[in-house]
C-alpha cells in the first residue's frame, strides 16, 4: 500500500490538551501553507457541529476547507472521486466503526482512498476514522467494546482512546491474545504516521499520553511501550493562551470565512 495514513487514538477540534498541536502537525506534513483539506465525518453521521469545529480549526490555519456527506449526497451532489483526489489531506472523523465501513464499501469510498494515498494524499483520522484502515479494531458502535472488521488497507489491528476507555483496552488485550492481529494501542492525543504500510513516525502531543505495542502472550495481550516524539510547542513567554486570545481567533475566523 502507498502512500501516508496518519491515525490518532483520539482528538478533538478545540485548543485542549494538545489538539492544536496536532492540528498544526497535520498541515505540516501536507508540506504546503494552505493546503486543501476535506473531512469525512461519515461514521458520527455527518454531524453539523464537527463540521463547524473542523472548518473553525483548519479554515483559521489558512487551510482551504471542504467536506463530504454521504448522508446527503441526494440534496447536495458531489463528484466524490473528483473531489477527494484533488485534496492535499483528508481527514476521517470517529464515530461507529460498523457504520463507517459499511456505508463506505457501498460508496467504494475505500477504493477511492486507496487512489488517493497513490497520488499523495495525506489521510488522517481519529477514533473510528483511525481503526477503519486496519484489518480490525475494538468499537463500542452496539454499546459494549467489540472487535469489528477494518478495510485491511494497513497490517494489524488498532485500539483507541486506550487508557481512558478501560474496558476497550481490556477487551483488546483478550482479542490479541486469542486470534486478532497484533497492533497498538494509542491514547487520545498521540497519532501514528505510516508510509508505504510501515510505521515511520509515533507521537504525542499530551502530557502522560502514550502508544503501546500490543503482542499475542501465552495468557492475553502484551504490551510494550512505543518511543513517542512530542510535538508541542515550547509555551509562549507570557504563558498559557487566553479565554481572548481564542475570541479573537474565532472572530477572525468567521470574518475570513464564506458563507455556507
Amino acid at each position: 500500500m502507498k502512500g501516508r495514513i496518519l491515525v490518532m487514538g483520539g482528538h478533538e477540534f478545540d485548543r485542549l490538551d494538545g489538539n492544536e498541536a496536532i492540528c498544526d502537525h497535520i498541515v505540516a506534513l501536507t508540506g504546503r501553507a494552505k493546503p486543501r483539506i476535506c473531512l469525512l465525518p461519515t461514521a458520527s453521521g455527518d454531524p453539523e457541529d464537527q463540521i463547524t469545529r473542523f472548518r473553525r480549526s483548519f479554515g483559521g490555519r489558512g487551510c482551504e476547507v471542504s467536506d463530504i456527506s454521504l448522508f446527503r449526497l441526494g440534496t447536495n451532489p458531489v463528484d466524490v472521486a473528483g473531489h477527494l483526489l484533488g485534496q492535499d489531506a483528508i481527514y476521517v472523523g470517529g464515530g461507529s466503526l460498523v457504520n463507517l465501513v459499511a456505508i463506505w464499501r457501498a460508496h467504494g469510498i475505500g477504493e477511492l482512498i486507496g487512489e488517493c494515498l497513490g497520488r499523495g494524499v495525506l489521510v488522517a483520522g481519529q477514533s473510528a476514522g483511525a481503526m477503519c484502515w486496519f484489518e480490525a479494531g475494538i468499537t463500542s458502535s452496539s454499546g459494549r467494546p467489540e472487535p469489528a472488521p477494518g478495510l485491511g488497507l494497513l497490517e494489524g489491528s488498532l485500539c483507541v482512546h486506550y487508557h481512558r476507555d478501560p474496558e476497550r483496552r481490556r477487551r483488546y488485550l483478550a482479542e490479541v491474545g486469542r486470534s486478532m492481529p497484533a497492533g497498538h494501542g494509542a491514547d487520545d492525543q498521540t497519532g501514528l504516521l505510516f508510509r508505504d504500510g510501515e510505521l515511520a513516525e509515533v507521537f504525542t502531543a499530551r502530557e502522560g499520553a502514550g502508544v503501546w505495542k500490543v503482542t499475542a502472550g501465552e495468557e492475553g495481550g502484551l504490551e510494550a511501550p512505543v518511543e513517542a516524539v512530542d510535538i508541542r510547542p515550547e509555551p509562549p513567554a507570557g504563558g498559557a493562551s487566553s479565554a481572548l486570545d481564542d475570541f479573537r481567533a474565532l472572530n477572525q475566523w468567521r470574518q475570513s470565512s464564506p458563507a455556507r
